[in-house]
């Protein structure tokens, strides 16, 4: 009995230590510190590492209870947005957690290398609060310059400070690949061949042998025949919900536009996605070959030839 009754006390001392665990960590780090600063939640960062920079910045007592708060208690934990959020030693854990589903005072937002400013248009439009049918226009008069990346944007920023954001990061990135330059193309030419390669060479080692094809039959005045240009000018695709048509018919290759390379020499007026660094940088230093042809087998992966014969050759061989 005697032994009944310790294990029962400790049972006690137990859960009031529980209860006191709880109650010290879902209080506020530092009641009477009104104070506010900015807490930052990377994009992909794990809940764990959430708690634990929380505690590294006093915003909470203890990281353990918070995570067990957030996610059992309150299940909120896959509801929490990456983005900056405006906190408070004087906030309690439940106040801080319920603060980081909402309320981001910017927002992460990432554009892929190719996108065309449509495709841009359309993640602005899920991702910012306050995105207007009118910034389509702005973003297509600025296609190509909008450099792909992963940006941090106020939630109530406007069309001309976002594109400002992403034209700076081109001019950034565009300096970089040009001090080291070995084409003769002028900057907007450049940028509309990077455009191209970004579209037609999926991995980085096929896009300088792609910009010398296209350089190789700009030289021999042949027309580019890049399918990318094509499915540009085509446009949304309703039945399959894409910018980017597949499978492109006989009439699609025949379509009458300055941007249809099939029927077109030259380059097409402006470019047609927005390139990422590898893209520039093959448009800027073009493998040296004598190529003029290549097809893409079920991988992505680029197979060139100099000749119309090597090449047939290349579609039956790799299933182009």
């Amino acid at each position: 009995m005697k032994k009944l009754f310790i294990v029962f006390v400790l049972f006690l001392i137990l859960i009031a230590g529980g209860v006191i665990w709880w109650k010290n960590g879902v209080a506020a780090s530092d009641p009477n510190n009104k104070s506010s600063k900015i807490f930052v939640i990377r994009s992909g960062e794990q809940f764990r590492e959430v708690a634990n920079d929380l505690k590294k910045q006093n915003l909470i007592k203890d990281p353990i209870v918070f995570f067990l708060l957030s996610k059992y208690r309150l299940g909120i934990d896959k509801k929490i947005e990456a983005g900056d959020f405006r906190l408070s030693p004087s906030m309690s854990a439940y106040d801080v957690a319920t603060n980081l589903t909402h309320g981001t005072l910017d927002i992460w937002v990432t554009i892929p290398e190719g996108n065309r400013s449509d495709e841009i248009a359309d993640t602005l439009s899920r991702k910012i609060p306050n995105y207007s049918t009118t910034w389509r226009g702005i973003l297509d008069s600025n296609e190509g310059y909008l450099f792909p990346d992963t940006y941090l944007i106020p939630r109530d920023a406007d069309i001309n400070l976002i594109v400002s954001l992403m034209k700076a990061n081109f001019n950034n990135k565009f300096a970089y690949v040009q001090s080291s330059k070995t084409s003769n193309l002028t900057d907007s030419q450049a940028v509309i061949l990077a455009s191209m390669i970004e579209r037609e060479a999926k991995f980085p080692q096929d896009r300088p042998l792609v910009a010398s094809v296209i350089l190789n039959r700009l030289a021999q005045s042949m027309p580019l025949q890049i399918d990318a240009t094509v499915q540009y000018v085509l446009g949304y695709q309703q039945d399959t919900k894409t910018w980017w048509k597949k499978n492109l018919t006989s009439q699609d290759l025949k379509i009458n536009s300055p941007y249809n390379t099939r029927i077109n020499v030259g380059l097409p007026p402006a470019p047609i996605s927005n390139p990422g660094l590898s893209a520039l940088q093959a448009s800027m230093n073009p493998a040296n070959t004598n190529y003029l042809y290549y097809c893409s087998d079920k991988t992505g992966h680029l197979h060139f030839s100099e000749t119309l014969q090597g090449h047939n050759d290349n579609i039956v061989k790799y299933g182009c």
